[in-house]
């Protein structure tokens, strides 16, 4: 069992039979009260994320999480599907499921299955990943209106702000995480 001091960003719990991932934490304690624990969490299965406080004697276990290697396949409408490389079992998500991941999926690339007591509830990708650009306008030299970006649209469909500077055909590396641009992909 777990007390509310093991709750750190990353660790994973179970709550209402659900794995939940610390997003934030803030420890705080009172002068005459017990300390309490101020987090943020993330369902990994429905994808949700609450505020949620502690008290100081409150327990909970663990998650049984574990990853293993699969290989996106394809996509059929708002399903995704994924072989398992251990077992070639195919595993499929919805795109609710998946969120924001489902921008930066590329077929026959390899990402992280993730399991909750060996069942696959979702796929974790790299944290940075190299995409070309298909479609952007021409940067306009001086136009610092828009602080120097413009959109892209990635060889996925995702539509990025890159600098003015980035036109087809270029590759750029963007965080996975928040989908932003990072850099352009050195050659």
């Amino acid at each position: 069992m777990l007390g509310i001091t093991d709750l750190k960003v990353g660790k994973t719990i179970v709550l209402d039979s659900d794995p939940w991932q610390v997003m934030w934490n803030q420890h705080s304690k009172s002068a005459r009260g017990a300390g309490v624990m101020r987090t943020k969490l993330k369902n990994l299965v429905s994808g949700a994320v609450v505020d949620r406080t502690f008290q100081g004697a409150e327990k909970f276990e663990g998650a049984d999480m574990r990853y293993g290697k699969a290989q996106f396949l394809y996509a059929a409408g708002d399903q995704f599907d994924f072989m398992d490389q251990e077992t070639f079992e195919t595993h499929s998500f919805e795109r609710s499921v998946l969120g924001d991941t489902a921008h930066f999926l590329v077929e026959g690339m390899d990402v992280d299955l993730q399991f909750f007591n060996d069942a696959p509830i979702n796929v974790k990708m790299p944290p940075k990943m190299t995409f070309e650009v298909t479609q952007t306008d021409p940067g306009v030299t001086g136009d610092r209106a828009q602080a120097g970006t413009k959109p892209a649209t990635l060889e996925t469909g995702y539509i990025a702000q890159v600098p003015q500077f980035i036109k087809v055909g270029d590759k750029v590396v963007i965080n996975t995480d928040s989908g932003d641009y990072m850099e352009r992909a050195k050659s």
